[in-house]
């Protein structure tokens, strides 16, 4: 090959570079200002709900979980708690005494006002998630704050109790493609929820029959259901709703053990 026509190849291999490069960095910018908020349609008769084809592409594609297998009749139970309002020793006790494992996704408000319930759920074989430092959107964050609102946790979480986290749920369900890859790339799977109702609502509290219908009548085949620790309500219908689910037939499963 002449001395020309190695000049020519070599300047189409840098153009081509420099198109590549020029793709991916307005890939990840465009990226960057793409927030998502996590939304479902709910289906009748147990069906599972629609989690939205985009939604469901991009939870797939970074390993993260938000509805198992549609032909398994198991469901994955999981909490979020920002802040202790006094009804997760009751959840824990009707967890233990029903033989359920449940994932709690706490934030260090969490862990530094409640430590010994922390601990005590470790001890009882359930899993704790990581729901960041400060409970921040995620999409409004750096990639530097993004890794330090959840690796700081990581870190509290782990010198504490020797406890490695390994699940996280995006505060106020709000995602983005580059969260989602980065979370990833620090050994994360992202977890969203196929069944919630608006019982996080301290305003809408006293409303059980209302709250319990809510997850009896949506449970379905590898449901992954959102409840919040600090709804009243969820405390005193867990009871029932476990029992009625499993009464129906589906079977409580840990994340550890999820089915896509």
């Amino acid at each position: 090959m002449n001395k020309r026509a190695i000049l020519v190849l070599t300047m189409i291999v840098c153009v081509g570079i420099y198109c590549f490069a020029a793709s991916v960095r307005a890939r990840d910018n465009s990226l960057e200002n793409k927030k998502i908020g996590w939304g479902i349609k709910r289906s009748d008769n147990h069906e599972q709900p629609d989690l939205g084809a985009e939604n469901k592409r991009l939870i797939d594609e970074y390993n993260g979980i938000a509805m198992g297998n549609k032909d398994s009749k198991k469901v994955y139970l999981t909490f979020d708690l920002g802040y202790e309002a006094g009804f997760t020793e009751s959840i824990l006790d009707t967890l233990k005494n029903n033989d359920v494992k449940a994932t709690f996704f706490i934030t260090a408000h969490y862990l530094n006002t409640a430590p010994d319930l922390v601990k005590r759920m470790i001890e009882e074989g359930h899993i704790v998630g990581n729901h960041t430092v400060n409970h921040r959107s995620m999409p409004d964050l750096s990639d530097e704050q993004i890794n330090k609102e959840v690796m700081d946790l990581h870190t509290a979480v782990y010198e504490k109790f020797g406890y490695e986290m390994v699940y996280i749920r995006p505060p106020k369900g709000e995602y983005s493609e580059r969260t989602l890859k980065i979370c990833d790339d620090l050994k994360y799977k992202t977890v969203m929820w196929s069944f919630a109702y608006d019982d996080w609502d301290e305003n809408k509290q006293g409303r059980e029959d209302y709250g319990k219908a809510k997850v009896l009548d949506n449970v379905h085949n590898g449901a992954v259901i959102l409840l919040h620790g600090t709804s009243r309500d969820n405390m005193n219908i867990l009871d029932e709703c476990i029992k009625g689910i499993k009464d129906i037939g589906y079977e409580f499963c840990s994340l550890d053990d999820f089915e896509r």
